[in-house]
């Protein structure tokens, strides 16, 4: 028998016994689904993860005040004047940026909004998690060394297609709304008591396009360190203190030992006092997203147990189509059919059946994924690649093919005299 022929004989199998083989087809389809919709989230996962690190930097770390610290009273705390020290002692580190942050009233005329996140930070800001598109200017030097009352706005980001959540999410805060309706480029504003000019304008991308792991943290404007703790060191016991320090070496080579001078040096400057912690941001995002693939790996089992599943109903059917077509077999060996020929009918016939479901279980995981991505806007589903889909067809095809083996070769075995006798 020619493929030609042997492709028609399984396909009228298949459609002879409709339900039968729909059972089975329903579970490799379902498995395949499932796969697919794993390999998605884990390529996107990994596309997070790479563009996360090379925006954040290759020795990245945070220095942050240390939580539940009591204070021996010998340190004056995380300041800028720590910023500076490390600056001047390590000239080789790539950014170093201090940055605190209040909410605050902003008021443009007559309107006044409350809850509006101001940050105070230097000019290393734009050295890492730099995807803005700039009007007007940054903060320089200049700004930052003679308490420049000078802001720079940041627009809110939008949606290229809203996620479903997001519909029902309610209205824009009152900082979004206003700023979508003004451009504040050049005018003067009102940060609590202290009028400042706005220089320049940051607009970030799309909220579903952001690649920053933490673009929700992003500040609504930015002003000099100094100009920050002039205007808004009331709100602070030290007037000199900042909430962190953010650290690049530019290096993933000089981290471990940079992180030992600049623990060192803040020690020095404490007197003492560890009242202070150092994180390695790239370990906290690799360490979110092995948590997340735990979630991956539940989803790839759920597939495979799925696949196998059908894999297990492809063998009945396999069973109870050799039990069926005993005498056919025999007719067939009798005319000059090798042990072969009759091995390679039945796992053709598996195979059809579960490359079948395969590609209807693409069709499945593609509306998944792509409803899913729609409905939560996730960014850590990726867009699967036509290599993917051949190849959980292919997986399905020969699971169904090796579970049918068994029967299969039972049935290459059976005595064509024996088998001519069967009713």
């Amino acid at each position: 028998m020619n493929a030609r022929e042997a492709l028609r004989a399984g396909g009228r199998e298949i459609y002879a016994n409709k339900f039968r083989s729909a059972l089975s087809f329903t579970a490799v389809s379902v498995g395949v689904a499932s796969l697919l919709y794993t390999m998605a989230q884990t390529r996107g996962m990994q596309e997070t993860l790479e563009k996360n690190l090379e925006l954040m930097g290759p020795g990245r770390m945070t220095v942050e005040k240390k939580r539940n610290y009591k204070s021996k009273g010998l340190s004056l705390g995380l300041t800028y004047s720590d910023a500076k020290a490390l600056r001047r002692e390590l000239p080789d580190l790539f950014m170093v940026e201090p940055r605190s942050a209040y909410s605050l009233r902003l008021i443009h005329g007559r309107i006044s909004i409350d809850g509006v996140n101001t940050a105070g930070t230097t000019v290393d800001f734009r050295r890492r998690d730099w995807v803005y598109k700039l009007r007007g200017r940054f903060l320089n030097e200049w700004d930052v060394e003679h308490r420049a009352r000078v802001v720079v706005m940041v627009e809110p980001g939008i949606w290229i297609k809203k996620p479903f959540w997001a519909k029902f999410w309610g209205e824009d805060d009152p900082y979004d709304a206003f700023a979508k309706r003004h451009d504040l480029l050049g005018a003067q504003i009102r940060l609590q008591d202290s009028v400042f000019t706005v220089i320049g304008v940051l607009t970030p991308p799309p909220r579903d396009k952001d690649p920053r792991w933490d673009s929700w943290n992003t500040p609504n404007a930015l002003v000099p360190i100094t100009a920050f703790q002039q205007s808004f060191s009331r709100y602070a016991e030290n007037p000199d203190a900042v909430d962190e320090i953010r650290i690049d070496t530019g290096s993933e080579r000089t981290l471990s030992s940079r992180r030992k001078q600049i623990e060192a040096i803040l020690k020095r400057r404490h007197r003492g006092e560890e009242d202070f912690e150092i994180k390695d941001q790239r370990e906290e995002i690799e360490s979110e997203m092995e948590n997340m693939r735990k979630y991956v790996k539940a989803g790839l089992a759920l597939g495979i147990v799925a696949l196998l599943a059908g894999g297990i109903g492809i063998m009945n059917v396999t069973l109870a189509t050799i039990f069926a077509r005993v005498r056919e077999i025999g007719i067939r060996r009798a005319i000059g059919a090798g042990r072969s020929d009759i091995l390679a009918q039945f796992l053709l016939e598996a195979a059809m059946l579960g490359g079948a479901g395969g590609v209807a279980g693409v069709g499945l995981g593609l509306g998944g994924v792509k409803w899913l991505s729609g409905l939560g806007g996730s960014r850590d589903l990726a867009q699967v690649t036509w290599i993917h889909c051949a190849e959980v067809i292919v997986l399905a095809a020969l699971v169904s093919a090796a579970f049918a083996l068994i029967p299969a070769y039972g049935a290459s075995r059976l005595d064509p005299v024996e088998a001519l006798k069967a009713e």
